[in-house]
């Protein structure tokens, strides 16, 4: 089961990779407030399974309003505190007014994802905000088990949209350069040089000396004729 969940989230990985441009360390946003309370209630390690789920390099991060809502909620949510306190915070735009953490998760991804987030989940209000947008890969826990969403209908039409239209975004573009530089397809271009053409030798044929055709065999018949009637007026002269 382990590995079919493996082949899946390679999958998903895949379409986000080279349909918008997602590289590794994989951002992951975590929403404390409830994806954190659930890895503590499944014994779940994230900083450990994660990398490995996604087979790759990934990088946890937390905004300011989510440590501040962490903060707020009192000794239930300590122990989720004190984990995400470890993790990169990233600076949001409510640092003057803290809004709460799927208020401030959701204007970090904004409608286009620029910084290519993962929002990692468990609150449902926000999971349904998430999957109306394109290009935003969600996460969350059943039981003991991460698991990583399909593509939004969104996100799959617009990438169907783009084949239909036969445009290749920039980004797609160099990844499939850099695929090609990896397995050697690209070459460098050689200057190319002009072969001067050789001057060519005589034609062999016309070296060859002329043959030298036979006299007909009338002709000589004739000459022997005209030589025998010859000899006959001498002799008759002569008489």
């Amino acid at each position: 089961m382990k590995i079919k969940r493996q082949k899946t989230a390679k999958k998903l990985l895949a379409f986000y990779k080279y349909s918008y441009g997602f590289r590794e360390p994989f951002q992951i946003l975590l929403d404390g407030t409830s994806f954190w309370q659930a890895a503590l209630k499944n014994k779940i390690q994230i900083k450990e399974q994660m990398p490995k789920y996604l087979i790759g390099g990934v990088s946890l991060s937390v905004s300011s309003c989510v440590l501040k809502e962490l903060q707020s909620l009192g000794k239930e949510l300590y122990g989720a505190k004190l984990i995400a306190q470890r993790f990169q915070v990233r600076s949001c735009p409510h640092a003057k007014s803290a809004v709460s953490a799927s208020t401030c998760l959701l204007s970090m991804v904004g409608n286009n994802n620029p910084h290519h987030y993962f929002v990692a989940t468990q609150d449902q209000e926000l999971t349904v905000k998430i999957k109306k947008l394109s290009g935003v890969p969600l996460m969350y826990i059943i039981q003991n088990t991460m698991v990583l969403e399909k593509p939004s209908l969104k996100s799959s039409a617009q990438v169907r949209s783009l084949h239909d239209n036969q445009f290749v975004p920039i980004h797609q573009q160099q990844t499939i350069q850099h695929l090609k530089e990896e397995h050697g397809l690209v070459k460098e271009s050689e200057p190319r040089i002009k072969k001067r053409k050789r001057k060519g030798g005589p034609n062999p044929l016309s070296c060859l000396k002329k043959k030298v055709k036979p006299a007909p065999q009338q002709n000589k018949e004739k000459k022997r004729r005209r030589s025998r009637k010859k000899r006959r007026i001498d002799i008759l002269c002569q008489s």
